[in-house]
């Protein structure tokens, strides 16, 4: 399973790549991190908790930095085994450039893939959790620097009563 995407965040790359390198930076952007020890050059020891479809795993595993180059690109992969569950592992290729009004332009592409009894629960649903889980770990750290996105309580509303309306007849 392969995906890209690219994100803006308004912090400088120097910030972002050390934020990357910062075990509890790590921690918080890692959906289900219970605990995320280590450093870059020696690697981190992580355990994360996950659910995937009806298969609900603790996974015990490493995380490396390799081709790191400051502020510029780093390659972040994963490994880790869940017992029954089976194991994960991917890595991702991170590039960091210059954005608009000092920010980051944050380009990644990520390969994962599973083995066990994840692997049996079909390429749709582990193709959509991985999207999601790298979705989520640069959400999160875009978060990092910027706070939660706003939230517009009264657009949710009237979209819902909106497609509601449309639908009874009531706009």
């Amino acid at each position: 399973m392969q995906l890209s995407d690219t994100r803006e965040i308004q912090a400088p790359p120097s910030a972002v790549y050390a934020a990357l390198l910062d075990p509890e930076v790590l921690k918080a952007c890692i959906g289900g991190a219970q605990e995320i020890t280590g450093n870059p050059a020696e690697g981190y020891h992580a355990t994360v908790v996950q659910k995937v479809g009806p298969v609900k795993a603790t996974f015990k595993g490493t995380v490396t930095m390799s081709d790191m180059i400051e502020p510029e690109r780093l390659t972040i992969a994963g490994e880790g085994k869940g017992g029954a569950a089976g194991f994960a592992k991917g890595s991702a290729n991170v590039t960091l450039e210059p954005g608009e009004a000092g920010g980051t332009a944050l380009s990644y592409e990520v390969e994962a893939k599973v083995g066990g009894k994840l692997a049996q629960l079909g390429s749709r649903l582990i193709d959509g959790f991985a999207k999601k889980m790298a979705d989520q770990f640069f959400a999160n750290l875009q978060e990092h620097f910027e706070g939660p996105p706003p939230q517009d309580d009264d657009t949710e509303e009237e979209s819902k009563s909106g497609w509601l309306g449309r639908l009874t007849g009531r706009d």
